[in-house]
């Protein structure tokens, strides 16, 4: 099996820290969706990644579908439950997480792809709002708790990892780390692990 994907997606981040998790080998193909000469679609028809290829051929996308299954390749580390409530919270606090991600990437293409007279402020500041309400969502449902969910890590800390590593990789401005010191302690417990490390990405 290989994904196919890029060292700074935290989509990818996140699939790839799940394979690791699971111990279940997996290659990294390297592609940038973004150049011309992109073969993402002969994988994946909407041109994102990541885009998981399996050894018969069959491609899995999004990171949703990836995980899903890569959670039934192994019993180590069961990271979603199989309690249809439990599941149900876990999966909402990647739903959470991928939101904080997907408008975090909304706002750096508006101000960085898009010419400056052409930019929306008000898009770009209704986008930042989602980020400030996700977070306070995160630490706020946290708490005092070591994790996001029970007593040990699930997909729902690895998705919520995944997106924090985003804003200190993208938005370094941002904060985060001193209005809401429980998640910058989730975050540095969720980076001692080597499944963080190796995935961690290269400087802006």
């Amino acid at each position: 099996m290989k994904i196919i994907g890029s060292l700074t997606s935290p989509y990818v981040r996140k699939v790839r820290i799940v394979f690791l998790e699971k111990k279940v080998d997996i290659d990294l193909v390297l592609e940038n969706v973004w150049a011309e000469d992109t073969k993402i679609t002969q994988n994946n028809p909407l041109g994102k990644i990541p885009c998981l290829v399996l050894d018969d051929g069959e491609n899995i996308y999004d990171s949703r579908a990836i995980v899903e299954y890569a959670d039934t390749l192994s019993p180590v580390a069961q990271l979603i439950p199989s309690n249809s409530r439990e599941r149900a919270t876990v999966k909402t606090w990647e739903a959470l997480a991928d939101g904080l991600i997907d408008a975090s990437i909304l706002a750096r293409l508006e101000s960085s792809w898009r010419p400056e007279e052409q930019q929306s402020p008000a898009w770009i500041a209704r986008q930042m709002s989602k980020l400030d309400t996700s977070l306070r969502q995160m630490s706020a449902e946290l708490a005092e708790n070591n994790w996001c969910f029970g007593k040990q890590m699930t997909l729902a800390d690895i998705a919520v990892g995944c997106a924090l590593g985003y804003l200190l990789l993208r938005f370094p401005a941002i904060t985060w780390q001193v209005q809401y010191p429980n998640l910058d302690r989730l975050y540095q417990r969720l980076m001692e692990r080597p499944s963080f490390i190796e995935t961690s990405p290269p400087p802006a």
